[in-house]
């Protein structure tokens, strides 16, 4: 549950960003979290006006507002004809449809949760971010960036010709991951990256002519893994050398 003192339905973005400044102000986005939680705002910022709530596809990339839900990427037919299935299996398993139905985009995303699934997966497509003041930002960059007070309006996804494959274990069919992978293919290179470590996803570069069992230890050995409730930082790293082999070898059969 969340309490606010304001309640604002912004008429443009650069008075959402100019209302945010101030202290104690939150961007709305689905509400999923918020609702899970107990927090006080001073002034609550409501983003649905603002036109949002689109995809569309640009020549060099697809543009998702910040207010476009899980469940929009998830039955989007332009998104599937691109990238094949991994967009829709990266959500598929939170929660259920009505809380998909909610929940934004930009709201998983600028939340930068080490658990968040398409983070994961957008992280390996070589997604960039879209800030109203400090313009694009890569993905990669952003994961790392302090919360600050800026808005985030829209993500793209590049089209670069991506074969990737998203793959989770989860102790029940709707909680989050024990741990999440992601591995794409482009021209260029072939990418990995690892969620729910617990800590925020992180990328791994395979190298020229490095073989799948090669990459496979070379991200487990890399990357660093934390214990919770969930799973041990052992059972983890094992989980790792699983879920990287099953995704790496899926876009190499296709």
């Amino acid at each position: 549950m969340f309490t606010t003192q304001n309640y604002v339905v912004a008429s443009s973005l650069d008075e959402a960003y100019e209302l945010n400044q101030k202290p104690k102000s939150t961007v709305l986005g689905g509400c999923g979290w918020l609702k899970m939680g107990r927090r006080m705002m001073s002034t609550a910022i409501d983003l649905s006006k603002l036109g949002l709530d689109q995809i569309t596809e640009q020549d060099e990339y697809f543009a998702l507002g910040a207010m476009v839900t899980l469940r929009q990427i998830e039955t989007h037919p332009g998104l599937a004809a691109y990238f094949g299935d991994c967009i829709a299996e990266c959500v598929r398993h939170i929660v259920g449809v009505q809380f998909r139905n909610c929940v934004t985009i930009g709201g998983s995303i600028w939340g930068r949760f080490g658990f968040s699934d398409p983070l994961t997966l957008f992280l390996s497509l070589g997604a960039e971010v879209v800030l109203h003041k400090a313009g694009v930002v890569a993905l990669a960059d952003f994961v790392n960036m302090p919360y600050d007070r800026d808005i985030l309006v829209e993500v793209r996804l590049p089209k670069r010709g991506q074969k990737a494959a998203y793959v989770t274990h989860r102790a029940s069919a709707t909680d989050f991951p024990v741990l999440a992978v992601a591995v794409c293919r482009t021209t260029d290179q072939t990418v990995c990256a690892v969620g729910a470590r617990p800590q925020r996803a992180a990328l791994v570069v395979r190298e020229d002519g490095e073989a799948v069992q090669a990459f496979v230890d070379r991200c487990a050995d890399t990357l660093t893994f934390s214990s919770n409730l969930r799973g041990s930082a052992e059972y983890r790293a094992h989980l790792c050398r699983v879920l990287v082999r099953r995704a790496a070898l899926a876009i190499e059969e296709e």
